[in-house]
């Protein structure tokens, strides 16, 4: 059986003395293994990169772009292995898989403009024959640690723009599905990366504490559920490590009275169900406001979902496929029929879902939960499933008193005609990423991702322009050169 393991200084090594088994959702078969990283080679992988910075650090920012102009082209010419593995292992349909992968490219086009994100500032004559500058010089060794349901998409938002402003990095991705983490860094060496300056560990717990306290690392960014999200938080800054850990979400759209409602039910079925719910950024919470936009939403939906197909990867006519694991597929279905126990009705029913062919896959079907509310579990808690609960409020007021009420603050969006209304409530919502009729409102690469409250912990957020603030420090200079033969006396105010 294959063994995924880890990529220390441009090598490859499999030796491990544990290995996990790595499944197909799809068939509830296991494909593979992974090597779990002990202590020591995580501490192996942080020296290379310890190493590998000094040169990387004096390389110029031209040189660093060139390499990513040539990652860019490279993952597009590996595209369709890179999707059929993240398919085998997370179980993507193709075409989301494709559409993952994309916007983790349109990153490394960003980090390709490192030479004018990297310039700074200059001022000449900021008093008498002094100048002024600032720079943005890298931190050192830094490292990422991602979740499993975007194999592709989330490494892509990290190590390109903090390899490119001049650190070195360590990847330590979902040991659930390893495979694409490891392959698009390969080919980051084939587009002529300098050993050392790209590394991959797998591995749990033990891989990420290391991380976390090994004094060498720098700076961590991760992006997975709220409470681990709180306790890489703490512990990369209990040890003076720069963090940014992006958490948990319970996304809600705002549905109005006056919304297109065909529309509004068309774009609720891909923020829901697409990718089975597994997305840090879909919409699990409907919030119709008043009975008649309600009954129109819920018997609109039911009737489309009766359509949608559950299946597995490679057939680009199924519209979701199945979650990571038996253990999550449990869970989702757990919090759906506690909802029915709550008081809530089942209205499209996906706990039973059968795939021919596929009959020990981790499937769950399309569900939709009328008649939630604030108080229910499968409310409070993140479900990360392919479910879309509705609440029902009586006005707009009220939906958006229940979002700014929710512990998560990731996305939210509202459909509606009414500018006005539409207006207000990007205003006054206490939300990080907004939506107006755009019900994944997913910010393109040139501007940056976070929620809000306990969806993000950190100052800066994700890729974009915060990214180069996350993975650079300013240094500014001020400098001066005295007239040759002219005496300076002696001066104790403070200069001005």
């Amino acid at each position: 059986m294959d063994i995924v393991g880890h990529l220390i200084n441009g090598q490859l090594n499999t030796s491990s003395t544990r290995l996990q088994d790595v499944f197909n959702p799809a068939t509830g078969t296991v494909t593979k293994q992974v090597a779990i990283a002990p202590k020591a080679t995580v501490e192996e992988a942080i020296a290379c990169a310890a190493a590998a910075y000094p040169a990387w650090r004096d390389t110029p920012p031209l040189k660093r772009a060139r390499v990513m102009f040539k990652y860019k082209e490279l993952l597009e010419r590996n595209a369709d292995k890179i999707t059929a593995l993240i398919g085998a292992e997370h179980g993507k349909i193709c075409h989301d898989a494709a559409g993952e992968l994309q916007r983790g490219i349109e990153n490394v086009e960003y980090a390709c403009g490192a030479p004018e994100l990297l310039k700074g500032e200059f001022s000449k004559n900021v008093g008498p024959s002094i100048d002024s500058w600032s720079e943005f010089q890298p931190l050192g060794v830094v490292a990422g640690i991602t979740p499993f349901n975007f194999p592709a998409m989330v490494p892509l938002w990290m190590f390109p723009m903090a390899i490119v402003c001049g650190n070195t990095f360590v990847l330590k991705p979902s040991e659930r599905d390893p495979s694409t983490a490891m392959f698009i860094a390969e080919l980051l060496q084939e587009a002529g990366l300098p050993d050392g300056v790209m590394n991959v560990v797998n591995g749990d717990k033990e891989a990420v504490d290391t991380l976390l306290t090994d004094g060498r690392v720098k700076a961590v960014s991760f992006v997975g559920s709220t409470p681990i999200a709180e306790y890489i938080y703490s512990t990369a800054s209990a040890h003076g490590k720069r963090c940014q850990a992006l958490g948990g979400a319970k996304n809600h759209a705002i549905v109005m009275p006056d919304a297109d409602m065909d529309n509004t039910v068309n774009q609720l079925l891909g923020a829901a169900f697409g990718s089975s719910g597994e997305r840090c950024m879909a919409l699990s919470v409907a919030v119709a406001v008043g009975k008649e936009a309600g009954d129109a939403l819920v018997a609109k939906m039911a009737d489309a979902m009766t359509a949608l197909k559950v299946g597995e990867c490679s057939d680009a006519s199924n519209d979701f496929g199945p979650v990571i694991t038996k253990e999550h597929q449990e869970k989702v279905v757990g919090f759906i029929s506690s909802a029915e126990s709550q008081g809530a009705t089942v209205v499209v029913d996906g706990r039973d879902a059968r795939v021919t062919g596929y009959e020990d896959g981790f499937f769950v079907g399309a569900t939709l939960i009328d008649h939630v509310t604030k108080d229910m579990e499968s409310y409070q808690q993140e479900i990360f499933g392919p479910v879309l609960q509705v609440v029902r409020v009586d006005t707009m007021e009220q939906a958006m008193q229940l979002i700014n009420a929710h512990e998560y603050g990731n996305g939210t969006c509202i459909f509606t005609r009414d500018g006005e209304a539409a207006r207000y409530f990007s205003d006054h919502i206490e939300v990080g990423m907004v939506g107006i009729n755009v019900p994944l409102p997913v910010p393109v690469a040139y501007h940056s991702f976070g929620g809000w409250k306990r969806s993000l912990f950190g100052d800066l957020h994700a890729y974009g322009p915060d990214a180069v603030r996350f993975y650079t420090k300013r240094k500014t200079i001020t400098q001066r050169w005295p007239s040759a033969g002219v005496r300076e006396g002696k001066s104790f105010s403070f200069p001005s």
